[in-house]
């Protein structure tokens, strides 16, 4: 066991089973085995690791720990964001003084298992007019994508017009594509969500109900998920 001014024993923990994307709950017993206090910017993070122990995600959610004298030990919960998509992970907990070191790196000992992430599973709902249609396959792909890990899916529209009503120009950024669009810029249109995920309302694009997309939750655009509008909102 590491000694010097910072320094932790670990003691005992929990995990809530993570599922992909979704927050769980770890609890955390640890003690101060340094010599002395933890003071403010001392916080319990965590990291995500693949099979051979590199990081996937390193430095996930901060959480405040009580300001621990030498001896002295704590019972804490902390929010954990699972990694996407589900499968196999390392995971490992360590203790992190800001701007300086985590307290592994001072010869200590992170807290480190591996644990399966389960697909996300909470029901999902979409906002799409009676006069807009969901693409072949759209369920099948919206549902995956979903388990996968991302609480928000949205894609393309297709537009069922004529010379008296063609495509609106506002619907030119969701023309249907081959993929997902890292970091898509626009509102998202008719998106799926997951139960409990509440998103910003915006106006409509087109007739189309549209969304701001979420800070704190994982979402992505798929132009191959296609919504075809037969004829705009009347």
């Amino acid at each position: 066991m590491a000694k010097g001014p910072l320094a932790v024993r670990w003691l005992d923990w929990t995990l809530e089973q993570p599922r992909a994307g979704a927050i769980c709950i770890a609890r955390v017993e640890f003690e101060n085995t340094g010599t002395i206090r933890w003071r403010k910017g001392i916080r319990l993070g965590y990291h995500w690791l693949d099979e051979r122990g590199n990081p996937l995600i390193w430095d996930g959610e901060r959480t405040e720990i009580p300001h621990l004298a030498p001896g002295e030990h704590a019972l804490i919960e902390a929010r954990i964001r699972a990694p996407i998509p589900p499968g196999r992970y390392g995971f490992a907990l360590d203790l992190v003084a800001e701007l300086r070191a985590w307290f592994s790196e001072l010869g200590g000992e992170q807290l480190q298992t591996t644990v399966d992430v389960l697909p996300r599973v909470e029901p999902a709902h979409a906002e799409v007019p009676p006069w807009v249609e969901q693409g072949e396959g759209w369920h099948r792909r919206v549902d995956e994508t979903h388990a996968e890990g991302y609480a928000v899916v949205a894609g393309a529209v297709s537009w069922g017009g004529s010379l008296l009503r063609p495509r609106p120009r506002a619907l030119e950024p969701y023309q249907p594509g081959p993929g997902r669009v890292p970091g898509f810029s626009h509102p998202l249109v008719c998106p799926s969500v997951v139960e409990g995920v509440q998103l910003e309302r915006l106006p409509d694009i087109a007739g189309l109900p549209a969304y701001a997309p979420p800070k704190d939750e994982p979402w992505i655009y798929d132009g191959r998920l296609v919504l075809r509008a037969r004829r705009g909102p009347r």
